[in-house]
């Protein structure tokens, strides 16, 4: 029988965005395995399902599959989400923000402008929307729960992607900071929290897109950084409101 030790995610209710990508499956299931009800939502229907083959297959509660295309989604489309949920489970606890849009290094200049707008929505707006929808909810319970609930926001080293030929990509990740400290400071004293998690290099299909020339066996799997998205989102690493966990 697992301990409260190990399944530290027990009752809480756990939105996972971008979940059939390399990070974001990885966390669904690590969140699955420490006891939380997983709800997996992305754009793509056969890799969430072979997700949420994985989950079974592992022994953790049942997931919910939610498909949704961040790209064409609305604030309608946003609010019908936090109305199922509500409906569905009574209750978020967190959301885990790891979808993103990365279509290969390029010149603003020369660059596919489609491509820039694309990946500056994805992952910097259509974030800020879905937090915006879903913070009410959160609130809730956050309230019935006596436990605080949790955005978490997947960073990058901005070092790196504020660099030339990063494009839209790296100027998102750039916003992506200001949203954390701006609705950050906007939930100050509440038991909503807005924190980020900026992982190390790792091998994913993301990173082969920008260093195809590199030998990816040197960097470690997504599956090293999900228990340390675990830890944060069960309050176990707490880095505070606006604080970023840096493993």
């Amino acid at each position: 029988m697992s301990t409260p030790s190990e399944r530290p995610l027990a009752g809480r209710n756990l939105l996972v965005v971008g979940a059939h990508g390399g990070l974001g499956s990885e966390v669904a299931r690590a969140a699955a395995a420490a006891g939380a009800q997983v709800v997996l939502l992305g754009r793509r229907v056969p890799r969430l399902g072979q997700v949420y083959d994985q989950l079974v297959a592992d022994g953790s509660p049942e997931p919910a599959i939610y498909p949704l295309d961040l790209e064409g989604a609305s604030p309608a489309d946003y609010a019908q989400l936090c109305d199922t949920l509500r409906a569905e489970l009574g209750s978020l606890h967190g959301v885990f923000h790891a979808a993103a849009e990365f279509k290969g290094l390029a010149s603003i200049e020369n660059g596919d402008p489609l491509d820039m707008v694309r990946a500056l929505h994805v992952n910097l707006t259509a974030p800020l929307l879905l937090s915006r929808a879903l913070l009410g909810l959160l609130r809730e319970s956050a309230a019935a729960s006596g436990l605080p609930s949790r955005l978490v926001y997947t960073l990058a080293d901005l070092e790196l992607v504020g660099r030339a030929y990063w494009g839209g990509y790296g100027i998102a990740k750039h916003g992506l900071e200001g949203l954390i400290s701006v609705l950050a400071q906007e939930l100050d004293g509440s038991a909503v929290l807005a924190q980020g998690f900026r992982p190390g290099p790792m091998r994913t299909s993301l990173r082969a897109r920008a260093y195809f020339a590199e030998d990816p066996g040197q960097w470690p799997p997504p599956a090293q950084y999900a228990s340390a998205v675990v830890d944060l989102l069960a309050g176990r690493r707490d880095p505070g409101q606006g604080g970023v966990l840096a493993p």
